[in-house]
């Protein structure tokens, strides 16, 4: 086969077009994989914060808030949400201890104070940015902070979005 102005031109237009076609399926792509590789659950799982946590609402993994969000977290269980959540303090020490060596990194967030809310951070606003109020209101959601309502696997620390079981 030669190679004449033709063919070449040919070649070049199909690789061009193959190259847009592939960047603007990625550009598609609303997985988010890399931020969602923050959000998983550690290795070795505390059974303190596992069971005070999760006798209220998820364990939320560490790696959702940095570590000085749940220091102020756990400064303040006393008044936790509207909910005495006290814990005695050598199970606050473990608790603190295991959150912050399991937390996420700061760029979580944008603000300087502690924010102490998930649903108040950046990684979450953008990954649920699609979620309707209407959807937020269903009584079998609640609120945004009840993972579990959509993340079937969320007490696994799975968030992943091809999980996800909207209740009707």
């Amino acid at each position: 086969m030669s190679l004449n102005y033709r063919n070449l031109l040919r070649m070049f237009v199909a690789v061009f077009l193959l190259a847009g076609l592939m960047s603007a399926t990625h550009a598609e792509d609303d997985d988010d994989e890399d931020e969602e590789e923050g959000v998983s659950m550690p290795v070795v799982v505390n059974t303190t914060w596992q069971t005070e946590c999760s006798a209220c609402h998820l364990a939320y993994p560490p790696s959702l808030l940095p570590a000085k969000s749940w220091r102020a977290v756990m400064s303040g269980l006393d008044k936790h949400f509207g909910t005495d959540a006290s814990l005695t303090s050598s199970e606050s020490k473990e608790v603190s201890a295991f959150l912050e060596e399991n937390a996420g990194e700061e760029r979580n967030t944008s603000s300087r104070k502690p924010l102490l809310r998930i649903t108040q951070t950046n990684w979450f606003v953008h990954e649920h940015d699609e979620v309707s109020k209407r959807t937020w209101m269903n009584p079998k959601v609640k609120s945004p902070a009840n993972c579990v309502a959509c993340h079937k696997g969320a007490e696994n620390g799975d968030f992943d979005e091809d999980n996800i079981r909207i209740p009707k």
